[in-house]
């Protein structure tokens, strides 16, 4: 019985860490972040981040509320539409969530200090970060992200091999289209 519950144990954890790698690495790093980091220089931004430290910080903190919780919606709904097999439109719904997600980021960033002054606030937010804290601190975390670095190194030296605009796989691909558009030309002119 005791194996059991440690086998159980183990494949909670690997699923809890393949979802967090997944929206960490691949969701966050690759597409949020990106977006966030866009979001984060617009100028318009400088004046609404004066008028955000303007307000009261119940108001900082309902917004601020109002929108994780649609970001956290838009996430489970487009996620049951993708269960549910309408695979375009879960991918719509995610993709209009990450712009939302990243001002949502954004605007925490400016305005935490009112936002750390309701004390369950505080408290929720070292929750989550112990949380991930505590994820990251998993072999099992440290072990998959290994993998997944020598994967990602595998395919940057794939793509330096195959796809560099140098390589003789592309000059023969290159090769093989202007011949190929060639013989398509004189067959229409012929």
């Amino acid at each position: 019985m005791q194996h059991f519950k440690t086998r159980l144990i183990t494949l909670l954890q690997l699923i809890l860490v393949i979802v967090f790698i997944i929206f960490e690495e691949i969701v966050w790093e690759g597409v949020a972040k990106p977006i966030y980091e866009w979001v984060h220089s617009l100028k318009i931004l400088l004046k609404l981040e004066y008028l955000l430290n303007k307000l009261p910080s119940w108001m900082i903190l309902v917004l601020f509320v109002v929108l994780l919780v649609a970001v956290e919606l838009l996430g489970v709904i487009a996620g049951g539409l993708f269960l549910s097999g309408y695979m375009l439109l879960g991918l719509g719904l995610y993709t209009i969530k990450i712009p939302i997600a990243a001002f949502t980021f954004w605007m925490f960033k400016v305005t935490d200090s009112k936002l750390m002054q309701y004390g369950w606030f505080a408290w929720i937010y070292k929750k989550v970060m112990a949380f991930i804290e505590w994820m990251k601190s998993l072999e099992i975390y440290q072990s998959t992200m290994r993998m997944l670095k020598g994967l990602k190194q595998k395919l940057k030296e794939l793509k330096v091999k195959y796809f560099a605009s140098s390589s003789p796989f592309i000059l023969r691909t290159k090769r093989l289209y202007s011949s190929i558009k060639s013989t398509l030309k004189k067959f229409k002119n012929g």
